[in-house]
């Protein structure tokens, strides 16, 4: 049953967009059709400042949800933050506003938790408009696997570290479209965190969570579907900056998560494939620069050599969209 601002809250549902109205508008009717009377469910909305006004008309149509205006688009992150201290549940059922959701989804992972107190965060498998299943086995960042041609090489090993029995994954990591995890597990690892401003975020929750000795589990015997990418690939300029912003935060989770030799062969191993890896294919997108595709990667080089050069003169990784970038004004 959909709550409207009410205690004893089974689920809190947050779900942070940004200028996604339509993807959200198709979200929040598949979780009124999936409302069940078995839990007390709330929905929390975070508009990352779409500032477009479309929130009045939805606060009109969705009375029941809560709606939270934040005061930036101030990333992925951040706004999950927000909306978790706006919630009330016992689970937090963090949700991509381009996903639509039903009834066995919900029931199942929150079944899973009430019974596997050691699992810190549940997902479940995503299947995109076209019937196709997102790759639900993910590894952790790390000489192994942070380039295509090392995990070709340890597949064999990589793969053993995973564990699949009774319809659940023992992945490392999950995508942070679909993350269920309780209130308690929420506050011990402290959050998401804010350091990453898009992408990245996901993948640490996860590892804080095996860091504590939790353990991140997916079901397989139910599913979301998820149009990926609906509110953050809309177009050329849109995707440049998201495309900018998962190598900026691959460099934030390795200055997050290493020390030492590994901190420092892992960073320049990044850098030389972002400024040397791609050279072949900046040089087409400028002869081609009329090609959308090839012009992206033009664009997106030049704008990762600014965020190097910023890097530098600033000392620190963060991107300057972080909410903990040191020279932020907000």
């Amino acid at each position: 049953m959909l709550e409207s601002f009410s205690n004893n809250i089974d689920i809190s549902i947050i779900i942070v967009t940004y200028k996604s109205w339509n993807d959200l508008r198709n979200c929040l009717l598949s979780i009124k059709e999936a409302n069940s009377l078995e839990l007390k469910l709330e929905v929390v909305v975070v508009d990352n400042c779409s500032n477009d006004g479309n929130i009045f008309e939805f606060k009109k149509e969705f009375p029941n949800l809560k709606f939270i205006e934040n005061t930036g688009n101030n990333g992925f992150a951040n706004g999950c933050n927000l909306g978790a201290k706006n919630a009330l549940g016992k689970y937090l059922f963090f949700l991509n506003p381009d996903t639509i959701i039903n009834k066995d989804s919900i029931v199942k992972m929150f079944t899973f938790l009430e019974k596997h107190a050691n699992c810190g965060i549940v997902s479940c498998n995503q299947k995109n408009t076209k019937g196709s299943y997102e790759n639900n086995i993910r590894f952790f960042p790390n000489l192994e696997t942070l380039f295509g041609l090392f995990r070709v090489i340890n597949k064999s090993n990589l793969i053993k570290r995973i564990k699949n029995k009774n319809n659940v994954i023992y992945t490392e990591w999950v995508s942070g479209a679909v993350v269920f995890i309780s209130k308690f597990w929420f506050d011990k690892i402290n959050g998401w965190n804010e350091d990453f401003w898009m992408y990245f975020e996901d993948v640490d929750l996860s590892k804080k969570v095996t860091d504590l000795g939790g353990e991140i589990c997916l079901l397989t015997n139910t599913e979301i579907i998820h149009n990926h990418g609906g509110s953050s690939r809309i177009n050329i300029k849109t995707a440049l900056i998201t495309k900018t912003e998962v190598l900026i935060s691959k460099h934030v989770y390795i200055r997050n998560h290493f020390k030492g030799f590994k901190y420092f062969i892992l960073q320049l191993l990044v850098v030389l494939n972002n400024l040397i890896g791609k050279i072949i294919s900046v040089i087409l997108g400028l002869i081609f620069f009329f090609v959308p595709k090839l012009r992206l990667k033009a664009l997106l080089y030049f704008n990762i050599l600014k965020y190097y050069f910023s890097s530098l003169k600033n000392k620190t990784w963060l991107s300057p969209k972080s909410m903990n970038y040191p020279h932020k004004s907000v």
